[in-house]
């Protein structure tokens, strides 16, 4: 058999070989391991939400522009999306335990460098190793929900994981600009690191390994990259991938223009900033428990199109109050936009995930890969386009709405056959 008739068959061959008493129905969702997953996809978002109040301390302490601050987010989010292309095949080789410890030690690593830094290119090294702990931790939280869950258990796993991981990116702005106030912005760079530390640990006592040796794949270059080729020809990835992935570009877009906006245009205190990220949480909440049960009901792609089209009117309302927002107006139009995106979210993750067992590493990091590539390119053209914030974020926001519905609506009219 085939490189590529071994990377389409994989999954199918090992649900039947022995993985089915591991993925289960029937598996106890419990608090820690939701606890586990959603602080290992978090702590990348949290990382770079801590810091946000704290750029104007930065540039002033460190003498840096809007621009080059802009390079914590891209440099992040461009090697985050590398990253994980190598840890996703790694942990289908080698397991998950090595790769989730290895990452969070080296993720802790660069959090010293950054919090010790005196000039942006340490800083910027600091983030980097930053991103490539970050990025094993996020792919393999997707890859440990795989190997543990399969089909409507797995959706409303990843639901609850991202509300739980909610909390820390939404709080972390709030949290960010306290430890800002009374330590200074170093600060921020090593309470992440006890957050990484705490998370190993909880790894440690709680799950452990959970990809049998019986089921890892091989390692070879052309074994590798024949997964990833017959991933990106594979409508039932590829389509998924994509329409989320647009939806995370959007919503990075906003970290990247939220101080510009909030503090620049609006006013807002640092405090006030965080106060605002704070009660998005709420949002996310909503959406995530709605998630499972929407789609209980109606179906996992009639929800995600759902969250879709309320992602898309949520983009227009920011196009209509873009030139002159207030608070009011621009945190409601992001409200519609933070709803759709948490019920597509989960749902279009899942869905993507799903038929891809044994491969579920290399599918998780081809799917983290691109939701950091969108990352990137939000932020980036959130930060550099030559307009106000607030309407550089509404065209990112509108562009990634259109073609995320483009490229989900045939994922909802051809259901795959039972």
């Amino acid at each position: 058999m085939s490189a590529a008739e071994t990377a389409l068959d994989g999954p199918s061959q090992v649900s039947q070989a022995g993985l089915d008493p591991l993925r289960s129905e029937a598996r106890d969702v419990s608090g820690p391991i939701v606890l586990l997953l959603a602080g290992l996809a978090a702590i990348g978002t949290l990382a770079t939400n801590i810091i946000l109040p704290a750029f104007p301390r930065m540039a002033a302490e460190l003498g840096l522009t809007g621009t080059q601050l802009g390079i914590l987010l891209s440099s992040f989010f461009l090697t985050f999306a590398l990253g994980q292309l190598i840890v996703g095949p790694l942990s289908d080789r080698f397991g998950r335990r090595a790769l989730v410890l290895g990452g969070l030690a080296t993720f802790l690593a660069g959090s010293i460098i950054a919090a010790q830094a005196d000039n942006l290119l340490w800083l910027v090294l600091g983030r980097v190793v930053q991103a490539m702990g970050a990025c094993a931790a996020s792919v393999l939280a997707r890859a440990i929900a795989r190997d543990l869950f399969q089909g409507e258990t797995l959706g409303r796993v990843l639901s609850l994981t991202m509300i739980a991981g909610a909390v820390a990116p939404g709080f972390s702005p709030l949290l960010g600009s306290v430890l800002v106030d009374l330590s200074g912005w170093r600060v921020s760079f090593l309470f992440v690191a006890l957050c990484a530390a705490a998370l190993a640990l909880l790894y440690m006592r709680r799950v452990g390994e959970t990809h049998p040796v019986e089921a890892r794949s091989t390692l070879a270059l052309g074994s590798v990259a024949a997964t990833y080729r017959f991933l990106l020809v594979d409508g039932r990835f590829l389509l998924p991938a994509l329409s989320v992935s647009m939806v995370l570009g959007g919503l990075f877009s906003f970290f990247a223009a939220a101080p510009g906006i909030l503090m620049g245009q609006l006013g807002l205190t640092p405090l006030q900033m965080g106060l605002s990220f704070a009660a998005t949480v709420l949002i996310v909440f909503a959406a995530g428990l709605l998630a499972p049960r929407l789609a209980r009901r109606h179906g996992d792609r009639t929800t995600g199109l759902a969250g879709l089209i309320v992602f898309a009117a949520g983009a227009l309302a920011m196009i209509a109050v873009a030139s002159q927002p207030s608070y009011l107006t621009f945190t409601a139009a992001l409200s519609i936009v933070l709803f759709g995106m948490g019920l597509i979210n989960p749902l279009g993750t899942a869905i993507a995930l799903q038929p891809f067992g044994r491969q579920a590493g290399s599918a998780s990091a081809l799917l983290g890969f691109l939701q950091m590539g969108s990352a990137a390119i939000g932020s980036t053209l959130a930060s550099t386009m030559p307009f106000s914030p607030s309407v550089s974020l509404a065209i990112v926001m509108m562009a990634t709405s259109v073609g995320a519905f483009a490229v989900f609506y045939p994922v909802y009219r051809d259901p795959p056959r039972r």
